[in-house]
């Protein structure tokens, strides 16, 4: 004789099942940004609290780009590029003004190009991935300092590049409304 299913054990399955993907669905941003971020992937710069490495005698073009997203800033490197020598740190300004008649709040995110190269451009201070707040009508700066490790003079996809990109776009923060 065949033995009916428990439907309370099944029910209590799949729900335990939902929960799981709603966990993980809300789980998997943070755990994508931190494999980026440690990784590389995705044009996605590392951080690091200072640089450790001894620079060597090759140096490389860092081109910086800008772009605003549904803000009405003006958003723009201090200069449009900075020739960085491998494993020695480098600084670069970027200019945001807000051009509205109100406060406004946004987030800027980076990431870098070709691809390649972002795992070994290490930033050790930047205004990216928190909420920046402009006064109405004010202008800020903003300070990266950054470095490339070495290692990319002697990576089979990065050696051959004189130059890589790092580009930055400013939204709205998403952890409120834009007004502040």
């Amino acid at each position: 004789m065949r033995r009916k299913p428990d439907i309370r054990l099944i029910g209590a399955l799949l729900a335990g099942v939902v929960v799981a993907m709603i966990g993980l669905a809300y789980a998997s941003v943070p755990l994508y940004r931190a494999f980026c971020a440690a990784t590389g992937f995705n044009g996605t710069a590392r951080r690091a609290e200072r640089a450790v490495f001894t620079p060597i005698d090759r140096r490389l073009t860092v081109r910086f780009d800008t772009n605003v997203r549904g803000l009405p800033w003006l958003f723009e490197p201090e200069q449009p590029t900075s020739t960085v020598q491998l494993g020695k740190a480098g600084l670069a300004y970027f200019r945001v003004k807000n051009n509205a008649d109100h406060a406004l709040v946004g987030r800027a995110a980076y990431n870098i190009s070709p691809e390649s190269a972002a795992a070994y451009f290490i930033k050790t201070q930047c205004f990216c991935f928190s909420d920046q707040s402009i006064p109405a009508h004010q202008e800020v700066t903003f300070p990266v300092i950054f470095y490339v490790d070495p290692k990319f003079a002697t990576d089979t996809s990065t050696y051959s590049l004189s130059e890589i990109t790092l580009s930055y776009t400013f939204y709205p923060a998403p952890d409120g409304p834009a007004k502040r």
